[in-house]
């Protein structure tokens, strides 16, 4: 599930932005998308981490692609507390969309509470709360629609600092936080770039996944989504 491929095409990355306020809107999220891309085309498919080098399309001034945490969760009932680990209370003030291999991570002052990783699909972005307050963020690698990355809350089932991949000629997957038995899970090992797929799994910068290693437990909870937003107030569940 290491896989990492280029996009054949004119791999133009969807663009979605981060919280730049208290709240996000699906106004402001449809505002600042990136016109719909081709679907991606996956070749050397039988060699994990096979990289096919494919020039910008002539005129993108080589245009980075780009993402936006937008946490996923459903809308906060009225009667939420903000005294509730899982309701949303702080969001990290990053200015601007985030490129690919950039990530963020601020913990300072942040309370212990149950950790909750939320991944949207669309935004192309993970982000990490602790206790309701958000902690990390960072553009991923997603798979594709041969080889999709599903939808749905897992628990993390395993923890792997070391982990390679059996299925693709043992790629490495370095600390991997295992979400399902047939090979999906959050990992490094893999360059985060525009253009870049996986087959299914979520890759993250090494120097961003080897911190959320570090405070995932086993049975935690990933929500993987598609195009869900998020505020304060929100509950994570």
């Amino acid at each position: 599930m290491n896989a990492a491929y280029k996009w054949i095409g004119t791999a133009s990355a969807a663009a979605v932005l981060f919280f730049t306020s208290a709240s996000v809107t699906g106004a402001i999220l449809d505002a600042r998308k990136a016109p719909p891309e081709k679907a991606p085309v996956v070749q050397n498919e039988d060699t994990l981490g096979a990289v096919l080098a494919i020039p910008a399309a002539e005129g993108s001034g080589q245009a980075e692609a780009v993402a936006v945490a937008a946490p996923a969760a459903s809308p906060a009932p009225a009667q939420a507390s903000m005294d509730e680990p899982l309701v949303i209370k702080r969001v990290l003030p990053i200015n601007g969309p985030i490129k690919y291999g950039e990530w963020h991570w601020d913990t300072q002052g942040v309370p212990d509470g149950p950790l909750v990783i939320t991944v949207d699909l669309e935004a192309r972005v993970l982000s990490a709360f602790r206790g309701g307050y958000e902690i990390g963020a960072t553009a991923v690698m997603l798979g594709t629609d041969k080889h999709p990355t599903p939808l749905g809350t897992f628990p993390i089932l395993t923890k792997e600092r070391h982990n390679v991949s059996e299925k693709y000629n043992n790629a490495p997957m370095p600390w991997t936080l295992r979400l399902t038995w047939d090979g999906i899970a959050i990992h490094g090992g893999s360059d985060v770039e525009r253009g870049y797929a996986s087959h299914g799994c979520i890759a993250a910068p090494n120097e961003f996944i080897s911190k959320l290693y570090a405070i995932a437990k086993k049975g935690d909870k990933v929500i993987i989504t598609r195009g869900k937003t998020a505020s304060i107030g929100t509950r994570l569940t």
